[in-house]
């Protein structure tokens, strides 16, 4: 059986290389007799993988000395409750910059422990732009500001951050982690869900300015207490163990087929320019997102007709291209075109829209 082209959001597709080499260790990792899966995560063995995951993160990330690189679990979304627990701790404020979904729902659920206000929105044109924002759109003293990088459901990504000043800022990254260069001295906080563009789905990544810990609310749980995981070197329970492993494996292909994340970037700005360029110039198929907010990962499309949208989703299937169809909220259709999509994949599929397109105009 041949693979498929998966455009999947998440969990998405991961390198062959990575897939082939996991296999090949999934009875006996490095002679311990023993699988990755079921070794003590307090053994040698998982010790040597953890803590070369954290060298290659910090390499790749260019991770400042004076951050924590913590492998935790419950996702991205456990973490729209962690943040206000561990950082909403003076004034009690914090703004939100409301972009999509997830930063909506970080929003929500933030707005449980303080004073949450939206500093900014773009929910007026269906969330298709990033909200230009100026440093007057954040309160003096709020604790923190908020943002979701990029927008996995509309397709956005912030080009150039909103201006807080010397406010502390916290990104969600999860579905650009790893795709271009980010200088993480600009936050406080960076986190991402792995299932996107890192690893399979049950890790979440924090990288974490070592000032900020410490300060975490009476009620906060012990597992979402970032200080006490820092203290633990992301020990102190059971941590996804094979997630992390494989998390290894693809900041090692990184590092080995690209060599840095602004190679990284330069693949993957090529890639989505094949595919928009192609949105640009159809007479069928046309993009949602203004141009110059436009992701590199997850790009949004749709033609003038929903029966036309499902006839195209479903050909493209039979055809091998799978995951294309938009999120329930905005239907249409989404390629999530990741670090591990191959240029080649962006292409045929590019090849089967035009057939297509010739085929129903």
């Amino acid at each position: 059986m041949s693979r498929v082209y998966n455009f999947s959001a998440g969990p998405s597709t991961l390198p062959e290389s990575v897939l082939q080499k996991a296999g090949a260790e999934i009875m006996d990792y490095h002679g311990s007799g023993q699988s990755v899966m079921e070794m003590s995560h307090r053994s040698k063995w998982f010790d040597d993988i953890i803590k070369e995951a954290e060298k290659l993160m910090r390499e790749l990330y260019k991770v400042p000395d004076n951050y924590k690189v913590l492998f935790l679990q419950g996702g991205a979304s456990a973490q729209f409750s962690a943040i206000p627990l561990n950082f909403m701790n003076g004034s009690g404020k914090a703004d939100y910059i409301i972009t999509g979904q997830w930063a909506k729902k970080a929003f929500q659920e933030a707005q449980k422990y303080g004073d949450v206000v939206a500093a900014a929105s773009s929910a007026d044109k269906t969330f298709t732009y990033i909200p230009k924002t100026k440093p007057e759109d954040f309160r003096d003293d709020a604790d923190y500001v908020y943002i979701c990088m990029n927008n996995t459901i509309y397709g956005t990504v912030y080009k150039e951050l909103p201006p807080v000043g010397d406010k502390v800022l916290i990104a969600d990254v999860s579905s650009c982690a790893l795709s271009e260069p980010l200088d993480i001295s600009k936050f406080g906080v960076v986190y991402f869900g792995a299932q996107k563009n890192v690893a399979p789905a049950g890790l979440v990544v924090v990288i974490v300015r070592e000032d900020l810990l410490g300060n975490a609310r009476d009620i906060c749980p012990v597992m979402m207490n970032y200080k006490i995981q820092a203290d633990a070197d992301s020990l102190y329970n059971t941590p996804p163990c094979w997630t992390i492993y494989i998390c290894k494996l693809v900041l090692d292909w990184i590092k080995e087929e690209f060599g840095s994340l602004e190679a990284m970037k330069a693949h993957n700005e090529k890639k989505a320019a094949i595919l928009y360029n192609f949105l640009d110039n159809s007479k069928m198929f046309h993009g949602t997102v203004v141009p110059e907010d436009r992701s590199l990962m997850n790009v949004p499309f749709v033609t003038d007709s929903e029966e036309l949208n499902a006839k195209f989703i479903k050909e493209a299937t039979e055809a091998g291209f799978v995951n294309l169809k938009g999120h329930r909220t905005v239907g249409g259709m989404r390629a999530s075109i990741y670090n591990a999509m191959p240029i080649e994949g962006v292409e045929k599929l590019v090849e089967f829209m035009a057939e297509f397109e010739k085929e129903n105009m």
